[in-house]
């Protein structure tokens, strides 16, 4: 793969402003094993990685656009799951009211990425076709394909659409100027990515595209999946739409924390900012 890394210099995107960019660390789970990360017999070192859960704002002045709404308490007991700080008041560290947000991007209607609905009241929720399909068809008939999806959360969406509070998507689409939706599938049916311009160019929120940096960069699947062959292309997109791989968020990965600077003294270990470059100039 060739890439073209900006470095902290925008690149030149016809004259697009480009939007602040932020992970915000709600959850965690501890105690995993390789196995319950990658497909196959692996051996290398972060293997047994931790997951991490985040929710992600793009902010233009104004504009502001929330990137899934994570999960509640009673989601994280039923799943042994720690919930750090409710999703809401993780909002708030970045200035953003949930109840006042009008743009809400789903990436994909799984528990720890689709819960607390109900805290926007004044959002559209952005989905792509293909995922409600999936969540509410014939798959949902098999319990390994089903235990990642909450119902209730489900039925919360469905009252969302009945609401007239859903946009539906299908394939790329484009938000708002530096602000892209891509149909990636693999994960799920309807998994998608965001695209987010910023001053040090092209970043992508990859969800759960890949949920550690060792799933795409050892081209190794997450167990949870619907469709292999979708995750592995999906890896390939996921690159090809990002400046480089140090542009690719992904959906779990305790590094994150790590590799990018806090947004404040105040917000270490809560929220990081992605519009700037690694901590690491090497990652």
């Amino acid at each position: 793969m060739i890439e073209h890394d900006s470095g902290d210099k925008p690149m030149d995107a016809q004259g697009i402003a480009p939007f602040e960019l932020y992970a915000i660390r709600y959850a965690r789970h501890s105690g995993r094993k390789a196995h319950d990360n990658y497909i196959g017999a692996v051996d290398f070192h972060d293997a047994e990685s931790d997951l991490e859960y985040y929710v992600w704002v793009a902010r233009r002045n104004s504009e502001v656009y929330v990137i899934d709404t994570g999960f509640e308490e009673r989601s994280a007991l039923e799943r042994g799951r720690e919930l750090l700080i409710s999703v809401k008041d993780g909002l708030a560290l970045v200035g953003v009211a949930a109840e006042s947000v009008e743009h809400v991007i789903l990436t994909h209607l799984h528990y720890d990425h689709a819960g607390t609905l109900d805290q926007f009241p004044k959002a559209r929720f952005h989905i792509q076709d293909a995922e409600p399909a999936y969540a509410t068809g014939r798959c949902m008939c098999h319990s390994a394909l089903r235990q990642p999806f909450n119902v209730e959360d489900i039925v919360s969406f469905v009252r969302k659409l009945y609401g007239g509070q859903v946009e539906f998507h299908r394939g790329d689409t484009e938000l708002a100027p530096g602000l892209t939706l891509h149909l990636i599938g693999g994960h799920t049916a309807g998994l998608q990515v965001v695209r987010v311009w910023t001053k040090r160019g092209w970043v992508v929120i990859a969800s759960d595209a890949t949920h550690l940096y060792g799933n795409i960069e050892r081209q190794i699947p997450f167990p949870a999946v619907y469709n292999v062959g979708d995750m592995l292309e999906g890896h390939k997109r996921v690159r090809s739409l990002a400046d480089s791989s140090r542009h690719i968020i992904p959906g779990h990965d305790p590094q994150v924390m790590q590799r990018y600077p806090a947004l404040s003294p105040q917000t270490a270990g809560k929220v990081v900012r992605l519009d700037v470059a690694p901590n690491n100039p090497a990652e």
